[in-house]
């Protein structure tokens, strides 16, 4: 349904996207993981037709994107990372506005708006001002005007930011009925929850380029650790951690604190770790364990924390 073939785009000597190639399928939820400035929103600019590529095509259902007025535009509905509302309007006018560029009106929109602000959850607050809403309404609002020409492929740049968790939640809840509708969704974000919930399949970027693609759990195949172990440790004067980093099974091995942290091959090396903890003088009272996550993947591929990128 949406095709990105080899987009590249320079800003004077910065080469913000360089080479990124994807496919989104119908009714499938594409995550562009990284952190800012990796070359989201750039792509998504492209992918939009607001950005004009240097080199590289995008196509929606296989039909080319060809310049502002290509009619294949009409299929995109684009939710921006900056709100795209006015304020000093009422909610139903907001969505009147934005469907009236895709042609609606009258009745037409009049239906389009109670559906989509159904969707959002915005219903009882249609003749409310924008300017009364909360940060998690606005980006609720936000994508219901994304979605009153109802598109098939819909372009979400990091639409979360700087909302509550019930909120985030609620977005969450519209994506996945959009999903479930059998909507395209490309969905931009730093947090690597946010993709891991959502997303079928994910783009890792880093510096422009796509460094790897897979599902989540192909992804995490990737991770150089099964597991993490977790072991809060009675005192913080243990002083065989380089010993312990090398112990067969054992990939990594951090102190913060009393809190002995190591990356593990298997957890059937559990229990001998555990034996040579205490006979090593790293007596402890608790042990958890955390399974590997987009971070760490980030972080073996780069040598660097996504959210510190």
């Amino acid at each position: 349904m949406l095709t990105a073939e080899n987009l590249k785009k320079a800003y004077g000597s910065l080469q913000a996207v360089d080479g990124v190639s994807f496919r989104v399928g119908p009714g499938e939820v594409f995550g562009l993981l990284g952190p800012n400035g990796a070359g989201k929103t750039t792509t998504i600019g492209m992918l939009a037709g607001l950005v004009a590529p240097d080199s590289g095509e995008v196509r929606i259902a296989g039909h080319h994107i060809s310049g502002d007025t290509s009619p294949q535009k009409r299929r995109l509905g684009v939710v921006p990372q900056e709100l795209a509302l006015f304020d000093e309007l009422s909610a139903a006018a907001n969505l009147a506005l934005f469907g009236a560029l895709y042609g609606l009106s009258g009745a037409a929109a009049a239906k389009e708006q109670d559906r989509v602000l159904t969707l959002v959850g915005l219903a009882d607050r249609a003749k409310d001002k924008v300017s009364n809403f909360s940060g998690g309404m606005k980006r609720r609002l936000n994508l219901a005007a994304a979605l009153m020409h109802d598109p098939q492929v819909i372009l979400l740049d990091e639409p979360t930011v700087g909302v509550d968790p019930q909120s985030r939640n609620a977005i969450f809840d519209n994506l996945e009925t959009l999903k479930a509708a059998g909507k395209t969704l490309l969905y931009t974000t730093h947090y690597m929850e946010e993709a891991e919930r959502l997303c079928d399949h994910i783009a890792i970027m880093d510096h422009g380029k796509v460094i790897a693609t897979d599902t989540v759990a192909g992804l995490l195949r990737q991770a150089p650790v099964s597991s993490f172990v977790l072991i809060d440790l009675v005192a913080n004067d243990f002083a065989n951690l380089v010993e312990a980093a090398a112990l067969p099974g054992v990939v990594s091995a951090t102190l913060s604190g009393r809190q002995l942290r190591l990356g593990v091959q298997s957890m059937g090396d559990l229990p001998q770790l555990l034996r040579w903890l205490l006979s090593h003088g790293g007596e402890f009272e608790h042990v958890q364990t955390e399974r590997p996550t987009l971070e760490t993947v980030f972080l073996h591929l780069t040598g660097r924390s996504l959210r510190d990128a």
